[in-house]
């Protein structure tokens, strides 16, 4: 019988894209998920039967544990960027890591696999990071032998990051950012679970690696390309991080006096994240140690950014036309 792996948060961004790729490794796959009913879509990555979603709570000991059974190694991507009731950073990514950890260690399981992030560090003064790092930490006590990955921040066609700022393009002549002058080194999503993959196959060595793609730029320099691929001219304008420190309470105290029905655009965590430069260090191992070329965010983003065109699908057939009429001339 073909091996099995349990991917938790399988159906999320990174998640789907290792579920994917495992199911091609002629895996069978497990998607442990909170709502299973939301995640049928990823069933016909493989064939009849072989990736199945199932219903998983990270939080609680007796259905990880369930979700785990049977299962040959384990993948962790569950993640969040804000807490939303009782999904706090630290029930999710510090007690939840450790939890799969160590009930991976008492059940045998051979291989584990942590999405991290690069930042993770134990004395940040953001929540997120820091919980990245405990997270990191309880899982190494309990299984020293994992495969942690650290990306930054992450690109693909469902991404929240170059879907989000074109999608705020649309609306206005100006275009703010908080942290324009901060660096990060974005990473495509497939070589993310391209690593991920090589930790449960055992072509990993056990250890920390930092993911980033092959270009280091600044959020205003994404931001341009962004701009370029979607074809319009905007103002880009720098938050001062005191005003966005602010505005991040103000939109928290907002979130927390509705019960979590309304979020701002940011959080005064992310702008404590937004302040560091979020790029590989060089202290530990990188996709160089995995064998992976990384993919330039160039290449890849006009694939799925196209439908922000001010004519959308229709816009190169407009181009077309235009030097078709300038050519007649």
């Amino acid at each position: 019988m073909s091996k099995l792996v349990t991917i938790y948060g399988g159906s999320g961004f990174v998640g789907r894209y290792v579920a994917r790729r495992m199911a091609k490794e002629g895996w069978r796959v497990r998607v442990a998920v909170r709502r299973p009913n939301e995640a049928i879509f990823v069933k016909p990555y493989g064939t009849v039967g072989q990736v199945e979603p199932i219903l998983c709570n990270i939080r609680d000991d007796t259905s990880v544990a369930a979700a785990m059974r049977g299962a040959d190694a384990v993948v962790n991507c569950v993640g969040i960027l804000a807490p939303s009731g009782k999904n706090k950073f630290d029930a999710v990514q510090h007690e939840g890591a450790e939890r799969v950890a160590r009930i991976a260690a008492q059940n045998g399981v051979g291989r584990l696999v942590q999405i991290s992030a690069i930042g993770a560090d134990l004395e940040s003064d953001s929540d997120y990071s820091q919980t990245k790092a405990l997270g990191e930490e309880g899982v190494l006590q309990n299984f020293p032998n994992a495969v942690i990955l650290r990306p930054s921040v992450v690109f693909g066609a469902e991404d929240g990051f170059f879907n989000r700022f074109a999608a705020m393009s649309r609306f206005g002549p100006v275009l703010p950012l908080v942290g324009a002058e901060t660096k990060f080194q974005p990473v495509y999503v497939d070589d993310v679970a391209q690593a991920a993959v090589k930790g449960v196959l055992g072509q990993a060595t056990p250890g920390i690696y930092e993911l980033g793609g092959p270009e280091v730029a600044t959020l205003r320099e994404l931001v341009q390309s962004m701009l370029d691929v979607v074809r319009r001219r905007r103002l880009v304008v720098n938050i001062p991080f005191f005003a966005a420190r602010l505005m991040g309470g103000a939109f928290d105290l907002l979130s927390t006096l509705s019960g979590g029905l309304i979020s701002g655009p940011v959080t005064k965590d992310q702008v404590r994240n937004l302040a560091k430069d979020n790029v590989v260090t060089g202290e530990v191992k990188t996709f160089a140690d995995l064998g992976i070329e990384p993919t330039s965010f160039e290449v890849i983003i006009p694939q799925y950014l196209w439908r922000f065109r001010p004519a959308g699908q229709y816009d190169a057939i407009k181009e077309s036309a235009q030097n078709l009429r300038t050519g007649q001339e």
